[in-house]
């Protein structure tokens, strides 16, 4: 996770890096769980994607949650086809590192997702967590419909309020129709669990947010 001159403008489309036709190779399985990264998936169950800092950590925050099937790293919300975790990280490819939650909301609400996501980054720093700087450590919440994206909106607005009082600056984090996701690379498939004590650079506010207390 560390890299030099990192960039903190997002390419454009044709500035961005050509990329590739064919997925890069990654894990089948869950490495915590055992489940099959890719599904199938148990009946009814669905899809949240959330850029929080480094994957490794942000990853984590989200497995051991009740009520998740399966987590999954990979590269969403740019323009690149197919990147690598080099290109990535060169800035040229406008992903985010993104950590895809397969959820069961029979036990898990959209809501207590948007917590737990709110709660474990600093969500005011723009193309940055901590010492880690560019655009693929941006806050970001990627939504599968407009149920999803309403729930966001409300709980990127309760939580900017709250941090308001405490002295923060803006709440910087996109909201966006979430688009084509890229699994990451084998090696980054639960980083944290393969290596215990790796590189997490993830630090909340310590600032509760005002969402998902109450399941649905």
């Amino acid at each position: 996770m560390f890299f030099t001159r990192k960039k903190t403008t997002i390419p454009t489309p044709a500035e961005a890096l050509p990329g590739r036709d064919s997925a890069i190779p990654t894990a089948e399985r869950h490495y915590v769980s055992g489940r099959p990264l890719k599904g199938p998936y148990p009946e009814g169950a669905k899809v949240a994607t959330f850029g929080l800092g480094c994957f490794w950590g942000a990853e984590r925050a989200f497995w051991q949650l009740p009520g998740v099937h399966v987590t999954a790293v990979g590269y969403a919300a740019g323009h690149t086809p197919n990147p690598t975790y080099e290109e990535v990280c060169s800035g040229m490819t406008g992903h985010n590192e993104v950590v895809r939650v397969v959820y069961d909301p029979a036990e898990i609400s959209y809501e207590r997702l948007l917590k737990a996501f709110f709660e474990s980054h600093d969500p005011t720093q723009g193309m940055r967590q901590g010492n880690d700087v560019g655009t693929q450590y941006r806050s970001g919440i990627y939504v599968e419909d407009e149920e999803q994206r309403r729930a966001a909106e409300a709980a990127r607005t309760a939580y900017h309020a709250r941090l308001q009082e405490k002295g923060y600056p803006a709440v910087t984090t996109e909201i966006r129709e979430a688009g084509p996701f890229y699994y990451a690379e084998d090696y980054h498939q639960q980083y944290l669990a393969k290596n215990p004590g790796g590189y997490c650079g993830l630090g909340g506010t310590g600032v509760s947010c005002p969402v998902g207390v109450v399941e649905a």
